[in-house]
């Protein structure tokens, strides 16, 4: 057990992000209830602890398009926006049901890539989710993917999630993937590729990497996760890649125990957070 991650069991406040792949079943889209319940059950026990946790979620898109029996994901922005509205009611009703039943309260929160730009509009958003922690209530925050466009979108959870750690001064960032953490290259192309299990600094050579490396399902793949996780560390949150088929990892992480990928905080480094944000640069994969 490292010195870094045995540290990781003081994390007071966690952020957790659960994208489409974490939460569905692949063969069929639909929500996965046993997955859903099992990620509510170890967030809730987090909170027994007195920790603080953030959800940042995805699947709204997904559980609308099953509503209205969508055997595919629309391509069309304004049919995306409709499931997601749909959608975003139904999960949000799921999870606080399922947290309900652990004896926790949850609320939803919606964020847009300009909330986060516009300084008035960020500094309120900061406000609602540390008023919701101070009340000890959950936020379970994604896109506003009812209202979103191109033109304002973040372009994945990961990002948002990463941002989401700068908002609220969070200890640790989790991002639930379908690959147990960061390869030197695709372990499903390459056998001789190499679990990188500590990563102190994002630089050029871990960015190129990334590129190279993608995920099964949902919107961001590898590269984002690196982007998310160069934000993240730069606000002064540890960031961990973990895969999400056993959610159980996410407590073995906790407890110190080498699993996915950990990236270390680095709030000591300059960075222009709010730069790198405006500019979209997480999106530069040329």
């Amino acid at each position: 057990m490292s010195e870094i991650r045995s540290e990781l069991k003081n994390c007071k406040r966690i952020v957790v992000k659960a994208g489409s792949s974490s939460l569905v079943h692949p063969e069929t889209g639909k929500l996965d209830l046993v997955k859903v319940e099992r990620l509510i059950r170890i967030l809730s026990d987090f909170k027994n602890q007195g920790k603080d946790v953030i959800l940042v979620s995805s699947g709204a898109i997904a559980v609308g398009c099953d509503v209205l029996g969508l055997s595919r994901r629309p391509e069309i922005l304004p049919m995306k926006q409709a499931c997601a509205a749909i959608g975003q009611g139904e999960l949000m009703m799921l999870y606080q049901k399922i947290f309900q039943e652990y004896n926790h309260k949850a609320a939803q929160v919606l964020l847009t890539f300009d909330v986060i730009t516009n300084d008035e509009r960020r500094k309120n958003a900061q406000n609602t989710l540390k008023q919701l922690l101070d009340l000890d209530i959950i936020p379970v925050i994604n896109e506003n993917d009812t209202v979103a466009t191109e033109e304002i979108e973040f372009g994945d959870n990961d990002t948002l999630s990463a941002i989401v750690c700068t908002l609220v001064g969070a200890d640790l960032l989790v991002l639930l993937t379908d690959i147990d953490g960061f390869y030197t290259d695709d372990p499903r192309k390459n056998p001789n590729a190499k679990r990188i299990s500590l990563v102190e600094n994002v630089d050029d050579s871990l960015k190129s990497m990334a590129k190279g490396t993608v995920t099964r399902t949902g919107t961001g793949g590898m590269y984002t996760k690196i982007a998310a996780a160069e934000i993240a560390t730069h606000a002064g949150a540890h960031v961990a890649i973990l895969e999400s088929t056993d959610l159980t990892l996410v407590q073995t992480l906790i407890e110190g125990e080498d699993v996915g990928t950990l990236f270390v905080e680095q709030k000591n480094r300059k960075f222009d957070l709010l730069g790198y944000i405006v500019n979209k640069e997480y999106l530069n994969q040329e």
